[in-house]
Parts: structure tokens; C-alpha cells; sequence
């Protein structure tokens, strides 16, 4: 006899098969694939999407849905197969929308505007990039369009990453947040600064790698389910739970760059490595939100991995590889060092405090690139007005400024919000678990983080995609999304560090 959840599910799987496929081959190419390959990759990577996007978007996922609706006997949002069907459908209204040439399209574009952002940042050159960005622009607009939306076409692209949120309560909880992170910023100015010139001695390459390999391991990292290379920009790539794969960049004379990147894309494949392996091969198995997300890879590497206990115990070690570096520095001193705030023109090398300030600015220039507010050509110029008026410095270098991230030449436009809403996100969760795992940070300080992971595996990871983001929060921590637990931790945090009254 037939059985529709099996027949929906055998349905799908090609179509994850297909996406991960895609994700290996763009996972080579920010690695290990010569420029020259950069063209027949697009082609590549353009034919696997579409194909993926043509059978799932097909009459015949419909039909298997409706079927399928009509198996499900519970309403349970962590049923499988009720989520399934809920979670499946959501994303098949999405995309029957959009024609599949424009996926081929977009793909092939993102692939050579990738391409384009590498050169156009390595020789400081805009201009190699705009006309690229303004192609991603054009269809991203295109596809907003034919998926439609109430307010503006942001929100049909913020949506594909954060199900359920429109873009003015984005705009809202981020100017709850910034009426109480400006004052913290402006009196941390007027503190005596604190001294990090201990991170900025020579930290070799090789040692670095090993270290940071090490902290890794111990927090969890399973390295026989992933691995660990370079890329232009750190990021995480899942093919399954069981290959998930994180990258890194290196400065051998600025120790944080590539520790903290480990720390933070580790915390993305704890996730990852986290999800039900029953979940395999369908849309589930998939973070709740990249806010979400990006909450995990926050919580791992700035609760954790600045903290004073962290530090405690992972310090002496650090002596240990680096001790021309660090012979005559203390665990205060340093732990000082990596907690320092300063404005500055790097978002991925941001300190805690001012961070949120760079992803405001994303935000607010790509919802004005989409509305048409923005003209593509008057980026490096509004980009550097922004950080003169938000941070208070401005890049000497598009390199350093405009083209200092990836996610426009990815076509990711909605992304940038994720950051902040998984910071908020992460200091909630992060009161709840103070509150579930008594001796927390004397665990941590004896370097026992089991009892923090297996907290977030069961209430977070190994669901996927079950819940939406804010059902999540609600279910683990009783509240809505906040910006209020960020700022007691930011201003409990720093207030100390800076002797703040």
C-alpha cells in the first residue's frame, strides 16, 4: 500500500543530493579551484541548482504534499513527518514562484561575481565588482518580485533566511538595540583604553592551525565528520551531518583573526554536526534560522571563547605554543587584550561591542540597494560615510571597506541582519543555560564543555529545521527575541573590563 510520507520523502531526497552536490563544488571553489576553472564553474554550479529547483518546484511536489498533509495525525511541531509536510510546503510556495531560468541565472551570476570580488579586493578595485553587483541586484529584485511581499521586496528575500520576520521588525528591534549600544560605545571611549598589543606580535602560521585545531577538538568538533581549510572569507558548508566543513584566514602577526574565525565557524558545525541524522537528505535538516545559527557560532565564540574561565584554562597552553610571544604576559593582561574595544574597520575582526554597529550599517545599505535608494556605483562613498558616522573611521582601502565581505557577491542580500539577530539570540540562550547547567563557568574553566553542548543539542540542534526561530526562542527560553539580555551581558561585561559606573 502506498505510503505518501515515504513517497514525499524519497521525492525530496534527490533534491538535497543535488544542493549538497552544488555546495561541494562551491566549497572548492573558495579553496582549492584555480582561477581559471572560475567560468565552467559557473556553468557547473548553474545546472545542479536548477535542476534542484526544477524537481522540487515541480506539480509533482505538490501533489506528494497534499497527499501527505492527509497522512499526518498529529499537530506536534516536532513530529517529523508534521514537520515535513509544514516546513516542505512553506518552501514550496516559496519556489514555485520563481522560474527556473532565473535560478540558472542567478547561480551563474553569484559563481562569476565571486569570482569578481576575489580580484576586485586583492587589487583594491571596485569597479571590477560593480557591474557584477548590479546584475545580483537586478535579479535578486526580479525574484522578490515574482515571490512577492506586503511591504517592501526585502522582505521576500530576508525570508528565505529568517522564515516569518518582515524587515520593519528587523529595522525596530535593531533601534531598540542601538538607543542603549550607543551610550555603552561612546563611555568605553572615554575609559582608559585597554592594551592589546600582546595579539599583534608574531604568531606563526603553522602553530596557529595546530592550536586552534586543538580548542576545536575539545569543544566538540567531530574532525572525522569535517575539516578544516582556507578561504578568502571564514565560512561553514554542510554536504550532511556527517561532512561539515568550516575555513579560515590567517595573520601571522594578529593572533585573534584566525582563532576567534575557528571559534565562530566551529560553532556553526556544532550545529550542523548536531542535527538528527534521521533528518538527512530532506529540507529539516537545515538550521531554524541563520539567525539562529549565526546564535550558535556567537554564543561558542564570544561567551565561551572570551571568556575569563575559557581563558583560565586554555591560556597556559597558549604559553605553551607561542612562548617567545607570551613569556612575560598574564592571563589578566590577556584576557584584556582579546576583550579590548576599539571601532574599527574590519566587521569579522570587530570587537563584541561595536560589531552590531557594522551589521546596522550592512543592513541598512542593502535594503536601500534593493528599494533602488542605492545606486551600486555610490557604495565605497555611502560605505565610508557610514563608518565615519557609526564607528568614527574610515577605510583607506575599498579592500578594507566595500569589499571587505563576501555576501554580496553570493547574491545574499538579507543576510546581514542574521548577524545581530543571532548575537541578541545567543545571550538569551545564553541566560537560560546559566540558569539549566549549575557551575557552568567553573566547567568551562576546567575545560568541560559536554554539559554546554549536550544542552544545545537537545534543545537546539538536533531539531533542524523544525521550529522557526522565534518558536524555538519561545519553547527554550519562555520570552520573544530581546535586546535586552545582550546589553546586561555587554554592560556587566565591559562595564567591569573598563570600570564603568
Amino acid at each position: 500500500m502506498p505510503d505518501p510520507l515515504s513517497d514525499l520523502r524519497d521525492h525530496l531526497a534527490p533534491v538535497e543530493d543535488l544542493k549538497a552536490a552544488a555546495a561541494v563544488l562551491a566549497w572548492d571553489q573558495e579553496t582549492y579551484m584555480p582561477d581559471g576553472g572560475a567560468e565552467a564553474r559557473a556553468q557547473q554550479l548553474s545546472t545542479l541548482q536548477s535542476m534542484a529547483h526544477e524537481r522540487f518546484a515541480s506539480d509533482e511536489t505538490g501533489t506528494l504534499l497534499d497527499r501527505a498533509a492527509d497522512a499526518v495525525e498529529t499537530d506536534d511541531p516536532l513530529d517529523d513527518d508534521a514537520a515535513l509536510v509544514r516546513v516542505t510546503r512553506r518552501d514550496y510556495d516559496r519556489a514555485a514562484r520563481v522560474p527556473s531560468s532565473l535560478v540558472a541565472e542567478l547561480s551563474a551570476a553569484t559563481s562569476r561575481a565571486k569570482q569578481a570580488w576575489k580580484q576586485a579586493r586583492t587589487e583594491d578595485d571596485f569597479s571590477l565588482f560593480a557591474p557584477h553587483l548590479e546584475t545580483l541586484v537586478d535579479l535578486s529584485v526580479e525574484k522578490a518580485e515574482a515571490i512577492g511581499y506586503d511591504d517592501e521586496p526585502y522582505d521576500a528575500l530576508l525570508e528565505e533566511f529568517e522564515p516569518g520576520l518582515s524587515t520593519a521588525e528587523v529595522a525596530s528591534t535593531f533601534e531598540a538595540l542601538r538607543e542603549d549600544l550607543v551610550p555603552l560605545v561612546d563611555a568605553i571611549a572615554d575609559a582608559p583604553q585597554l592594551d592589546d598589543e600582546v595579539l599583534r606580535r608574531s604568531y606563526p602560521q603553522p602553530k596557529q592551525k595546530a592550536f586552534g585545531e586543538r580548542v576545536l577538538d575539545d569543544l566538540g568538533y567531530d574532525f572525522d565528520r569535517g575539516r578544516q581549510d582556507v578561504s578568502a572569507h571564514p565560512f561553514t558548508t554542510s554536504f550532511s551531518p556527517g561532512d561539515v566543513r568550516i575555513t579560515t584566514r590567517y595573520d601571522e602577526s594578529y593572533l585573534p583573526s584566525a582563532f576567534f574565525s575557528m571559534i565562530h565557524e566551529g560553532g556553526h558545525a556544532l550545529y550542523e554536526q548536531g542535527i538528527d541524522p534521521g533528518l538527512a537528505r530532506t529540507p529539516l535538516a537545515d538550521g531554524a534560522s541563520l539567525g539562529v545559527h549565526e546564535s550558535q557560532a556567537r554564543l561558542w565564540e564570544n561567551h565561551v571563547g572570551r571568556s575569563r574561565p575559557f581563558w583560565r584554562h586554555y591560556f597556559p597552553k597558549l604559553q605553551d605554543t607561542f612562548p617567545e610571544a607570551l613569556d612575560d604576559v598574564g592571563l589578566d593582561t590577556f584576557y584584556r587584550a582579546v576583550n579590548r574595544v576599539e571601532p574599527s574597520l574590519i566587521r569579522v575582526e570587530a570587537d563584541e561591542v561595536t560589531y552590531n554597529l557594522h551589521v546596522m550599517l550592512r543592513f541598512e545599505l542593502e535594503r536601500g540597494l534593493i528599494d533602488g535608494s542605492v545606486a551600486v556605483n555610490d557604495l565605497p562613498t555611502l560605505w565610508n560615510e557610514a563608518m565615519d558616522d557609526s564607528l568614527g573611521v574610515v577605510p583607506d582601502t575599498d579592500a578594507d571597506g566595500v569589499l571587505q565581505d563576501v555576501h554580496w557577491s553570493m547574491g545574499s542580500f538579507g543576510y546581514f541582519p542574521t548577524y545581530t539577530l543571532g548575537t541578541l539570540t545567543a545571550a538569551q540562550l545564553m541566560e537560560a543555560i546559566e540558569d539549566d547547567v549549575p557551575g557552568l563557568h567553573d566547567r568551562i574553566a576546567d575545560g568541560q564543555f559536554g554539559p554546554l553542548l549536550d544542552w544545545l543539542r537537545t534543545r537546539v540542534h538536533r531539531h533542524g529545521q523544525k521550529l522557526e526561530a522565534p518558536d524555538l526562542l519561545a519553547r527554550v527560553t519562555g520570552e520573544a527575541l530581546s535586546a535586552e539580555p545582550w546589553l546586561r551581558y555587554a554592560n556587566d561585561k565591559f562595564g567591569a573590563l573598563y570600570d564603568l559606573t
